[in-house]
């Protein structure tokens, strides 16, 4: 007599494969790129900046970094298995067709775009800019030695977006652009792209050893036996520029409390990061998050006890 055979597991949903797709149980990743964006949104309007900005910068971050997924798995699809975390993901295990997931990246991106056209032509412009560095991305990871840095800048365009967002006119010149993003707008964004070395490098130190065998390059295999170290002073730089240039633009000891807070946060990323260990760098970056937000509660608090 044969034992019964277990019954094969059912395969998942389309929509259960576009959710984890687009990452949609890791919200880690959009809240990484929304805190800075709100942040400069606070600071353009001189405190709260109303309703529809709001949602605008919400929803547009949400829908374009679920974007960004799309494209990001589909350029990487051919390295990702052999990564032991990206190995599952449903565009390299071939659930989701190619040009099924760049599909639905192209209907994120197209509704993010319909959220910026109720704001003004300069925002456009921006957006369409860091549309253009977020899909440059994937290419920098295969020749150039610090592709976080090129993320930086595309994790970092909420910021000239908000400020143009909130002073922009209607004019659709590049005047206007200049015009409505001002120089500490462009020192913000500077600054916060440290931030975003900092924790892509701790992301990276997860893969390090799979991205070696592969070739891909990353930060984390460039600073090498310095990447700790590395770590903690681009730390310093994002928490040291953006907390001067907020008490030029005004600023207060409320705003400097929140930027402590970010401080010791970072403090404790150091402690997990040091041994190097998986867990220990990927607990960090997930963490990470947390960091933006001391940063943002800081900024809105400030504003809302004057």
């Amino acid at each position: 007599m044969t034992a019964a055979t277990a019954p094969a597991p059912r395969p998942r949903s389309r929509l259960a494969a576009y959710l984890d797709l687009i990452r949609w149980d890791r919200p880690a990743g959009w809240l990484l790129l929304l805190w800075p964006g709100l942040s400069a949104l606070w600071i353009a309007a001189d405190g709260f900046p109303g309703w529809h900005l709001l949602a605008v910068f919400v929803l547009g971050t949400v829908l374009m970094r679920s974007a960004g997924c799309c494209v990001n798995d589909v350029a990487d699809r051919d390295f990702d298995r052999h990564v032991k975390r990206t190995a599952r993901r449903p565009v390299t295990t071939g659930e989701l067709p190619v040009r099924e997931a760049l599909l639905v990246g192209a209907g994120l991106a197209l509704a993010a775009f319909a959220l910026v056209l109720t704001t003004n032509p300069p925002t456009i412009w921006l957006s369409v800019a860091g549309l253009a560095i977020t899909l440059a991305y994937p290419l920098a990871k295969r020749h150039v030695s610090m592709p976080q840095a090129v993320l930086g800048i595309a994790f970092s365009f909420g910021i000239p977006m908000a400020f143009a967002a909130v002073l922009g006119a209607r004019d659709a010149s590049w005047q206007a652009v200049a015009d409505a993003v001002p120089p500490h707008a462009w020192a913000l964004l500077a600054g916060n792209l440290f931030w975003v070395l900092a924790y892509d490098t701790e992301y990276a130190m997860v893969d390090r050893d799979d991205d070696l065998k592969i070739g891909m390059k990353t930060s984390a295999i460039t600073l090498g036996r310095f990447d700790v170290a590395a770590v903690m002073g681009f730390y310093a730089v994002y928490l040291l520029s953006w907390a001067l240039i907020g008490r030029s633009l005004g600023l207060g000891g409320v705003y400097l409390l929140g930027i402590a807070a970010a401080a010791l946060q970072a403090a404790w990323h150091g402690t997990l990061i040091r041994d190097r260990s998986r867990d220990g760098c990927f607990r960090a970056f997930r963490a990470n998050h947390w960091v933006g937000f001391a940063v943002f509660a800081g900024v809105v608090a400030d504003f809302a006890l004057r």
